[in-house]
């Protein structure tokens, strides 16, 4: 019979090579180590403001509007707020890009001037005979790429402005209970709640591109509200301490708290470019069709005449194109054997 020692050698030796299995990883047939974890799908990314965008492109379609050719500039954050840890800005630095899905949502005929790089440069290898459209064979000369007068769509109107404000907390307030026995055994317990607000603002403008007027300001704020709740329980028995607890907390994304800022400024705009009496027109139904190209993901100029199954609404649609959601589909296992 084995001594008490050398059991526990034994065990200790055990315990040592089940750890060693355990951490020992092996390439599968795909040639990864790990297959990851891919579940949730691709979703629109809506605020409470995108529906009305939709509608506004809807009634342009509905009533033969064009929209003014439109630009969006620079849109920063000029709050200066960084995070106390050092890992960046608390405030996104792609409001221009949102402010771009938030016009293209509502119909706006837009032009490019935020990033004119890769136009730039074709446009330097056009002025220099060394692009074409139809390439030639090696070594040979092709047909190059004329530039001509006034081929650039110019802009009637851009967009600028900058997010200006960031409180971090205009508003806390909390309560905690806690209740126990006199005694140091025995059950106690607690239960808590915080409420946090603090609130982020935007000023755009929309300037008319020849004459250089401002023609419209907005100057909107929004609050985002924080909420934790939590409780819990603990005893000791015989000197072993037992502690249950549970919460939890919610946070409105400060990032979408800026896109909803842009998306609501982005209405009162175009309702002003469009002559919208206001909600009341969604309110009529579209006598052109369901299919659309514009949508809360943003909109699109059709390439093919595609639109009865490639349109606003199934971009929006979370199961389209997902291998694990729809069934016309194949399914692959991304990193299976």
């Amino acid at each position: 019979m084995l001594n008490k020692p050398f059991r526990i050698t034994a065990l200790a030796g055990a315990a040592a090579i089940a750890l060693t299995g355990c951490s020992t990883t092996s390439v599968n047939s795909a040639g990864l180590y790990a297959t990851p974890v891919v579940r949730a799908p691709v979703t629109a990314n809506p605020t409470p403001y995108s529906a009305a965008l939709v509608c506004l492109a809807q009634y342009a379609r509905t009533n033969g509007l064009s929209s003014p050719r439109l630009t969006i500039g620079r849109i920063d954050d000029k709050t200066g707020k960084a995070e106390a840890d050092g890992s960046g800005r608390q405030i996104t630095m792609g409001a221009s890009e949102m402010a771009m899905s938030a016009f293209a949502k509502a119909g706006a005929n837009l032009v490019e001037r935020y990033d004119t790089s890769v136009s730039e440069m074709e446009l330097k290898y056009a002025n220099n005979k060394l692009i074409s459209d139809t390439p030639a064979a090696p070594g040979q000369a092709g047909d190059y790429r004329r530039i001509y007068s006034g081929q650039v769509s110019g802009s009637d109107f851009y967009v600028v402005g900058a997010i200006t404000e960031l409180n971090s907390n205009i508003y806390s307030s909390g309560a905690d209970l806690t209740a126990a026995r006199a005694t140091s055994t025995g059950l106690h317990g607690r239960i808590g709640g915080r409420k946090f607000v603090m609130n982020v603002a935007m000023d755009l403008r929309v300037v008319d591109t020849v004459s250089q007027q401002v023609v419209d300001v907005i100057s909107f704020q929004k609050q985002i509200i924080a909420n934790e709740v939590g409780g819990g329980m603990f005893d000791v028995l015989d000197g072993n301490l037992f502690d249950l607890s549970a919460g939890s907390s919610s946070l409105e994304p400060k990032q979408l708290a800026v896109r909803a800022l842009i998306e609501r400024a982005t209405v009162e705009i175009m309702t002003n470019f469009y002559g919208m009496p206001g909600p009341e027109a969604c309110m009529h139904n579209d006598p052109l069709g369901v299919a659309r190209t514009a949508g809360t993901t943003g909109a699109f100029v059709p390439a093919y005449n595609n639109l009865g199954t490639n349109n606003a609404q199934s971009r929006e649609d979370p199961n389209r194109w997902n291998a694990s959601r729809d069934a016309d589909v194949p399914a692959i296992r991304r990193g299976g054997y």
